[in-house]
């Protein structure tokens, strides 16, 4: 069960890890966005910069006069609505296949949703909240693909859904890059349990589309199953539904496991189901016996790794092994022994 992923290929704003560019000179920290850097094709980008106002800057605001939003730096005066709207559509034009973005969070350019809208360039209280104005070009012509802001990503059940969309999307435009219809079918039965948590509709309406598809002509066949992927993958999986695969897998070891060892696997998912412990735990249970008992209808299920496990690290509070936490217990002048609480 060990699988190669296809590199995603993700759009990224350059103050997010890669350059001091924002408005203050700054650079915004993001663990989530670090971690990818191995395993993600990342093409950065600076709207503000790109359309000349320079680092660092005057901020600018969304202003909607008379119905109509305008992108203006108060400081100045300037209206840059007709640049901005002109880069993104340039920038867009001339992308690479992509498989998503992670753009700054509360951005007039390059936020995702819930921009402060303003009456005026002048001091006043917001009126409405939208997506910053480059962010808007992405969502008319991305909108099927996952798009996210670094700050939405510090949730681990976002992060989750993002990274299995990315690496999901990745892999088809490998397969798509071949042309063969086989391979497709190849995928889609490697993707079956994934895509039966997001949307189990839509996941047999593919599998009988894919079972059709002799005769059918590339760009129909490729375009409208990518379609459907998307479709299928920008719905986020109810527990219900992981569920109802994690009994479905489980059904498949019913000969093969002692009394206890289901009765443990039945007791993780209740406290999955109750809410107190997280996918991973009967999941990866599932995924023990897959191994041990090589079953080839699970092997290479993509539910159980929809992206590398070294992008599901969990915080250093939980994982910390050095021997500060345990000082604030200390008397004055103990040292640590071995064999004791914070010794190595």
């Amino acid at each position: 069960m060990v699988r190669k992923y296809s590199r995603p290929c993700i759009v990224v704003s350059r103050c997010i890890e890669f350059d001091h560019c924002r408005y203050d000179g700054s650079r915004i920290p993001s663990p989530a966005v670090d971690q990818l850097k191995s395993f993600v094709d990342f093409i950065p980008v600076c709207p503000e910069v790109e359309i000349g106002l320079g680092i660092p800057r005057a901020t600018v605001r969304i202003v909607r006069i008379e119905g109509v939003d305008h992108l203006i730096q108060p400081a100045t005066g300037r209206d840059v609505t007709n640049d901005m709207t002109g880069f993104a559509n340039r920038f867009l034009d001339g992308l690479p296949p992509v498989d998503g973005f992670i753009l700054k969070g509360g951005s007039p350019t390059s936020g995702t949703s819930n921009v402060k809208v303003y009456p005026s360039a002048e001091k006043s209280m917001s009126i409405d909240r939208s997506p910053g104005f480059f962010a808007r070009e992405v969502l008319k012509r991305y909108g099927d693909l996952p798009i996210e802001d670094e700050l939405r990503l510090k949730h681990p059940r976002i992060r989750d859904h993002f990274l299995s969309g990315i690496f999901t999307l990745a892999g088809f435009r490998q397969v798509e890059a071949t042309g063969d219809p086989e391979a497709l079918v190849t995928f889609h039965a490697e993707n079956k349990l994934l895509l039966m948590a997001s949307h189990q509709q839509l996941m047999r309406e593919m599998g009988r589309f894919v079972a059709d598809r002799r005769g059918m002509e590339p760009e129909e066949l490729w375009g409208r199953y990518r379609r459907m992927l998307c479709e299928a993958l920008a719905r986020v999986p109810r527990y219900t539904n992981h569920i109802n695969v994690l009994y479905h897998a489980l059904g498949h070891f019913r000969n093969r496991l002692t009394t206890e060892e289901r009765e443990y696997c039945l007791q993780l998912i209740g406290r999955y189901r109750d809410g107190h412990a997280t996918l991973a735990e009967p999941r990866n249970l599932l995924r023990s016996w897959v191994i041990r008992f090589r079953d080839e209808s699970l092997m290479d299920q993509t539910f159980f790794a929809p992206y590398p496990i070294e992008l599901a690290d969990l915080p250093e509070e939980i994982t910390e092994r050095g021997r500060d936490v345990w000082r604030s217990r200390k008397s004055p002048g103990t040292t640590d022994m071995p064999g004791t609480p914070g010794g190595e």
